[in-house]
């Protein structure tokens, strides 16, 4: 088969890496790639973006690709599913309607009020004075949400009402995400351990991955800015058989349930980022895609081939496969520029890679370019070394040990990834191990 990726991250470098060890693959092109998509046997770098909708459907046409794959949201969100059907294209992903989940968390919130879901309560405006004389009438001060897609950056927890006012200011008023924010949430804040619950989607039936942790401030002890991701582990402790089925039961099935229902049925991947309060698991955000890093978390453990897991999906038979998973951890570090998530340097030449390869870890480009045989940066978050191992902890001491090895100039990482969690053995949430099926719990 010829496989079409699309995107140049390090999540599309970690699903490169599982399609290529596919026997069914013949030749896989990453639009437009990176550093580590470049060194992939059977891989090549296109250089089209991941924007640039058209040229994908024209790409794949002339080059009879069996099967796209879509790594990141924004293509989704613009309708790029949408796009290759119309073309009688085979694409993996959630069509633009269905998509909608991550690309308005103003239609996500209604949507899950519609369905009961539970969730934070909000309210969404997109006017400010109104915004104001709402957030006057609240005790504590809200979480400020874009509504729209921003590059991760949209989602604001202030810690007082007068900061609450001016990120509203600054979406409403000033437009400081454009379009993305010119409606908002105020929402409740919620407080508990945050966890990521994803499941491959036929429409009608989903088959949960390993659950996982993503880190997401910049420093260690969860201090400094939000920023794309700083690591993830995978499988959460924190995730209990039991509490695994109650997230199937209160989330999954009845959003694959409802968007069935209001016609968009729900192809992809569906990420839901959850927070266990007190009261129980509430959704923070749902995704449309696979996370970035915890897809360079999970994808690891994946035993299954990954392309018939796909085209599985694409066809409407996820209760005819039963995914394999490996019973161990996996922690993945970030490496990130000087400077990042503000303003940091490219063009700095990374050594190291092929020394923590050696040592057993996996690592994973994103800011990273290839050029003449040598690795230099080319944006924020540059590379991630993965590892497995009986534990969390076990997996953690693997991949930091990685990345000793490598270097660049101004490197930064967080120290603390997996490593403080209790050393429960990967098994006790692993896709599969429950009673309730996971490839078929989702049909009514």
């Amino acid at each position: 088969m010829k496989v079409l990726l699309i995107g140049g991250g390090g999540r599309e470098h970690a699903i490169a890496h599982q399609l290529t060890r596919s026997p069914l693959l013949e030749r896989l092109y990453v639009a437009p790639g990176n550093g580590g998509t470049a060194r992939l046997a059977k891989c090549e770098n296109i250089p089209i973006d991941a924007g640039q909708i058209d040229a994908l459907v024209r790409f794949a046409q002339e080059h009879h690709v069996d099967l796209a794959v879509v790594g990141p949201e924004a293509p989704l969100v613009a309708g790029v599913v949408d796009a290759f059907h119309a073309a009688g294209l085979r694409i993996f992903g959630p069509t633009q309607a269905a998509a909608r989940l991550e690309g308005s968390k103003a239609f996500a919130k209604q949507f899950m009020q519609r369905w009961k879901i539970p969730t934070a309560r909000a309210a969404i405006f997109d006017d400010f004075d109104e915004a104001m004389r709402y957030l006057r009438t609240l005790d504590r001060p809200p979480v400020v949400k874009a509504d729209g897609l921003a590059a991760g950056k949209g989602v604001i927890v202030p810690s007082t009402p007068e900061a609450a006012a001016a990120a509203a200011r600054s979406m409403l008023l000033e437009r400081k995400f454009g379009d993305a924010g010119a409606t908002i949430l105020l929402e409740e804040r919620l407080h508990g351990a945050e966890v990521s619950v994803l499941a491959f989607c036929d429409g009608q039936r989903y088959a949960l991955l390993p659950t996982a942790q993503d880190h997401k401030r910049l420093l260690d002890h969860d201090r400094g800015p939000n920023t794309g991701g700083m690591g993830a582990f995978s499988p959460s402790p924190r995730v209990t058989p039991e509490l695994l089925q109650e997230i199937e039961r209160t989330v999954i099935q009845p959003t694959l349930a409802g968007m069935a229902a209001e016609g968009h049925p729900y192809v992809g991947v569906l990420y839901a980022g959850l927070m266990l309060t007190a009261r129980g698991p509430r959704v923070l955000e749902f995704n449309c895609r696979l996370g970035d890093p915890e897809t360079q978390a999970v994808l690891p453990l994946l035993e299954s081939d990954l392309i018939d897991a796909l085209q599985a999906c694409i066809d409407g038979r996820l209760d005819r496969m039963q995914l394999r998973w490996r019973p161990e951890a996996c922690v993945t570090v970030v490496m990130a520029s000087e400077g990042y998530p503000d303003n940091y340097r490219t063009g700095l030449e990374i050594s190291g890679v092929e020394e923590a390869e050696a040592l057993g870890c996996t690592v994973y480009l994103a800011g990273a370019r290839l050029q003449n045989g040598r690795l230099f940066t080319s944006g924020g978050r540059v590379l991630a070394v993965t590892a497995t191992g009986p534990t969390v902890p076990q997996a953690a001491q693997r991949a930091y040990a990685g990345v000793e090895r490598i270097y660049f100039v101004g490197a930064h990482y967080r120290r603390d990834i997996g490593v403080a969690h209790a050393p429960a053995r990967a098994d006790r949430t692993t896709p599969g191990k429950s009673p309730s099926k996971r490839s078929g719990a989702g049909r009514k």
